[in-house]
């Protein structure tokens, strides 16, 4: 870079500290090609976000235009204008965003996409001026503000044309105009970039040529002529001679020819007739083609099939690069709730590719991060044992629907995977809200189901035994699933105090086996409060129902319908909607502030889908929940992650049912709707397990079996049972049922293919009133627990 004139060197280094930008998109796009490693993020009439070279690394905050007269005014299209956003093509993630000064005067009509083969974001603009008096006058400026606070950038001249770029780590980005630039500056956020500038003095007085280290902003006057119009080109990349040349060559070609391009390369992922579910819509299909086209842009290009949770970072104005991740992380149940999504679709290479990107990533235990970089590097260190079984659901979905995984076996993955979950089950050391450990009815659902699809590959495979292991391992969490998260003394609710709770707590080191859902007490993520565990509710035990393991009318699950009907729905002007839990603290401020550690937990549209599921595995008409998701989307079609559900605020910021400043688009939202359609359209939820539907519903199984672990050491088991030690290394259990008088020796028995080891004791000849005591001897080193285990024969 050159910076040896000083006076050219841009005042304020290194400007104020670095903001990412709102969470409320209207819009997100990239070409379909993978040629193309740039996405985009559109709210308030703008650009926000650009992501290159992966959909997990935002290298911009914001880029709009300023429009001035030089006398008068001086004009932010994101807060000064009045902003419309339309999709000229169907299927396809292409914008026309129109931004209207209030009083009629002017407008600009953008058109946004990206080169369909190259990174780099293009704006063909038009301004049309309607008050004669503006004729002329109007000057637009281009301000581009990339992300961070060790950004360089500096003007520069590539034969005649005239351009701005910028340097941060590795990335380099570069704007230009179709028209050229009349005159350029680089400057440091709020103290000498360009906004400051044109709102200080309405025309450019400042010409800085360089800024060094900072937090920094570009801006370009455009060359206006003739009618106004012209191409706006933004390039990243690796070296500052190939981003150049890929934007001086995008730029080269009409408008019209990148339009035609990228616009084909979506169409080519038109929804096949077959899978067309337009009359299950309220709006002629509409979301459900946006939809999948949302979901099927998170994905990246490098890391294939992996699908980042959303292209925002919640209530991002108030965030700095303390929070680098956002949504823009994978996590295991987003991703497979996505890719679930695009299966019902008919869309199979996603999930496919999704599958084996999961396999890649898996831990050598089996687990699974609890989100991640697209590389898999861990950027949360948390437990879900619903994430480890997520992964068992999409590949049972892809086997029964007839897809081929041609040479990627699944089977290490799921064997892992299952291992893992009979390990360290039932207590999850997360929830599927990151909050809690415990006993909780949508992991426990999730990993039943899971356990099932793998004995169902089991059997495929011809091992029967390894199937009936993992079966004996679900039978028994289904067995305990009420005593473990099922009260008998609710108080919300006085006629129904048996119901499900949230979730039961415990220990996530050393959980209680028998946590008793009537009295332990929980802490309430975010500020909530202590409670007991008793009296905070959720949809959660929805899962069990979606997933086949229990029936819909299941009296528990009725009367759990009506609990929470009458605590955390809303009824908001679009449709129903449902908070996460009572006393949830992650949301909304009551005077819409940000959420910041603290504020209020909103209603969730996946709530409302999840509802609507229920409903259609009871034969009830889903419809009116498919309408209520599709009209809490924005005008851009976008569902959110949260909805305002109070009275409107009298400053406009939020309204009842519409989204808040939360995560927009969630990609978790956009697949609940779809596989919403789906479930309608077939009368029955996509997601069922039908094999565990069968076991559980249809002609429920008994469990015979009572598990140990050292996770889990059950201290009571019904006579006639047969205990079940579960071990991950060899061992001897040396046991007895006379307080030591007899000492008996069992060696364990290897389950070779999951790589444990199980010993069995029948408690049918035993009495009640029986207490059997054991402890361990591991072969591997030769050495004694150190302790012993009692199990009381009730």
């Amino acid at each position: 870079m050159n910076t040896q004139d000083s006076r050219l060197l841009a005042f304020g280094a290194p400007g104020i500290e670095p903001r990412w930008t709102s969470s409320a998109k209207v819009g997100v796009g990239t070409a379909y090609h993978t040629s193309c490693r740039l996405w985009f993020t559109l709210s308030h009439g703008i650009v926000n976000e650009i992501y290159h070279p992966r959909v997990d690394q935002p290298r911009t905050r914001d880029f709009q235009f300023l429009i001035t007269d030089g006398e008068t005014l001086c004009h932010e299209e994101k807060r000064d204008l009045d902003h419309l956003v339309e999709y000229p093509e169907k299927d396809c993630l292409f914008y026309r965003l129109t931004n209207s000064e209030p009083n009629g005067r002017y407008r600009l009509i953008k058109h946004v996409l990206t080169d369909p083969h190259g990174s780099v974001l293009l704006i063909h603009t038009k301004i049309e001026i309607f008050d004669e008096s503006l004729r002329n006058k109007l000057r637009v400026y281009a301000l581009l503000a990339p992300h961070g606070d060790g950004s360089y950038g500096e003007c520069f001249e590539i034969g005649a044309v005239k351009a701005i770029r910028a340097q941060c780590e590795d990335v380099y980005m570069v704007m230009a105009c179709g028209l050229g630039f009349s005159r350029r500056s680089v400057g440091y956020v709020g103290a000498s970039d360009g906004w400051q500038d044109l709102m200080n003095h309405l025309k450019m007085d400042w010409e800085f040529r360089a800024a060094e280290k900072g937090n920094i902003a570009l801006t370009g006057e455009i060359d206006l002529v003739g009618e106004g119009e012209f191409t706006i080109g933004i390039a990243l990349g690796a070296t500052c001679q190939s981003t150049t040349t890929k934007l001086l060559q995008s730029l080269a070609e009409p408008f019209e020819v990148h339009r035609q391009g990228y616009v084909r390369q979506w169409q080519r992922a038109l929804v096949n007739k077959k899978f067309d579910f337009s009359e299950d819509t309220s709006d002629g299909g509409g979301m459900y083609r946006l939809s999948r086209c949302v979901l099927l842009a998170h994905e990246d290009k490098d890391f294939q099939g992996a699908l980042v949770a959303s292209m925002s970072i919640p209530w991002g104005e108030t965030k700095n690069n303390a929070d680098r991740g956002g949504y823009h992380l994978v996590w295991t149940r987003d991703l497979v709730q996505s890719a679930t999504a695009l299966l019902a679709t008919g869309q199979v290479g996603t999930p496919l590719r999704a599958l084996i990107w999961l396999a890649a990533i898996q831990r050598p235990d089996g687990s699974f991060p609890q989100n991640s970089w697209l590389d898999g590097t861990a950027y949360w260190s948390g437990l879900q044992l619903d994430e480890i079984a997520a992964p068992l659901l999409l590949a049972w979905r892809m086997w029964k629907g007839g897809h081929t995984i041609g040479l990627f076996d699944p089977k290490e993955m799921l064997l892992r995977a299952a291992a893992y979950l009979i390990l360290q089950g039932p207590v999850t050391t997360q929830e599927r809200w990151e909050e809690n450990a415990g006993y909780s009815p949508s992991t426990l659902a999730t990993v039943i189901a899971g356990l099932v699809c793998a004995a169902d590959f089991a059997r495929h495979k011809g091992r029967s035994n390894l199937a009936d292991f993992m079966l004996v391992y679900a039978d028994w969490l289904s067995a305990h699933l009420e005593e473990w998260t099922v009260t008998s003394c609710g108080e919300l609710v006085a006629e129904k105090p048996r119901h499900y709770i949230r979730i039961n707590p415990a220990d996530s080191e050393s959980p209680d086996p028998h946590a008793d859902p009537n009295s332990t007490m929980i802490q309430i993520a975010n500020g909530g409060g202590l409670h007991p565990a008793r009296n905070v509710v959720g949809g959660d035990f929805l899962h069990l129902v979606r997933l086949g393991i229990r029936s819909p009318f299941d009296p528990i699950v009725l009367d759990s319908i009506e609990v929470i009907d009458r605590v955390i729905k809303y009824d908001l002007p679009q449709g129903p909607g449902w908070r996460r839990y009572n006393h949830d603290g992650y949301g909304q401020k009551d005077d819409g502030g940000a959420f910041n550690g603290s504020g209020t937990g909103r209603c969730w549209p996946i709530l409302t889908g999840e509802r609507g599921h229920y409903e259609v595995a009871a034969g009830h008409d889903a419809k009116p929940f498919i309408k209520a998701m599709e009209e809490f989307s924005n005008t851009g079609g976008m569902i959110s992650e949260q909805l305002w559900d109070a009275g409107d605020l009298p400053d406009g910021r939020m309204l009842r049912g519409c989204p808040t400043g939360a995560a927009m688009p969630l990609c978790w939202s956009h697949a609940e709707y779809v596989s919403l359609v789906r479930s309608h359209h077939d009368g029955v939820c996509f997601d069922r397990i039908e094999s565990a539907f069968e076991r559980y519903v249809a002609n429920p199984i008994q469990s015979g079996h009572e598990i140990w672990s050292l996770r889990h050491p059950t201290r009571r088991a019904r006579r006639g049972k047969i205990i079940r030690i579960i071990l991950a290394a060899e061992a001897t259990v040396v046991w007895s049922t006379d307080a030591w008088a007899n000492v008996n020796k069992k060696e364990a028995t290897r389950e070779n293919v999951l790589n444990l080891w199980f010993s069995d004791f029948p408690t049918t000849d035993w009495p009640s009133g029986t207490v059997f005591s054991f402890t361990l001897q591991w072969k591997g080193d030769q050495r004694w627990q150190g302790c012993d285990w009692s199990v009381n024969i009730l």
